[in-house]
């Protein structure tokens, strides 16, 4: 069997952002881990901003202090990109709404419903809770009134609401204009 020529890639690994973020995540400062070890604070900058890589042997030192694996450095991120037109549709229920799934399906931390609500469209007659934590309302554009068991919130676009997410609450369009809405569940609610 034959094995494929191969040409390596010129472009550089940047790897300093990762290190970088892993050293806040154990809330060391360079010079505590140019201590941990015995690497030099201006090399650990350099490396952080990409400016130099650090041999396999310091690199692995790197991470032990670090408790990352060497691994996840060179690990590239897991993304998802839902585009609008072809986000699938929901129903959380309500009248003169359209809503859409804007995270992948298989997000668990999690989801954004973008909204779309017709003149006057309302939510059920009887409150309603998701099953989540945390719930974030944000108005895009419109008017939008979230109604609870003892208050109602009348939001503006640029506004935002955060609260928790099995709170029984409706909601109301109370104009003649469209409004578009985002919710945010965190995590994502089950299904």
């Amino acid at each position: 069997m034959k094995a494929l020529p191969v040409e390596p890639s010129n472009t550089p690994l940047a790897i300093g952002s990762k290190i970088r973020a892993a050293r806040h995540a154990q809330r060391m400062t360079i010079e505590q881990v140019a201590e941990s070890t015995g690497l030099t604070k201006g090399f650990l900058s350099r490396v952080e901003r990409d400016l130099t890589s650090p041999s396999v042997a310091s690199l692995v030192t790197l991470c032990q202090v670090l408790s990352v694996s060497i691994g996840d450095l060179f690990a590239q991120p897991e993304t998802h990109v839902v585009r609008l037109q072809s986000a699938p549709r929901i129903s959380l229920g309500g009248h003169g709404i359209v809503e859409r799934l804007m995270t992948s399906r298989s997000e668990k931390r999690l989801q954004m419903i973008r909204a779309v609500i017709e003149p006057r469209g309302e939510g059920e007659s009887e409150l309603y809770s998701v099953d989540c934590e945390v719930e974030v309302l944000h108005v895009v554009s419109g008017t939008f009134i979230i109604v609870f068991a003892n208050e109602r919130f009348e939001l503006e676009a640029g506004d935002s609401l955060t609260f928790p997410g099995r709170e029984p609450h409706s909601w109301i369009n109370p104009t003649d204009a469209e409004a578009v809405v985002l919710w945010t569940l965190v995590p994502a609610a089950s299904r």
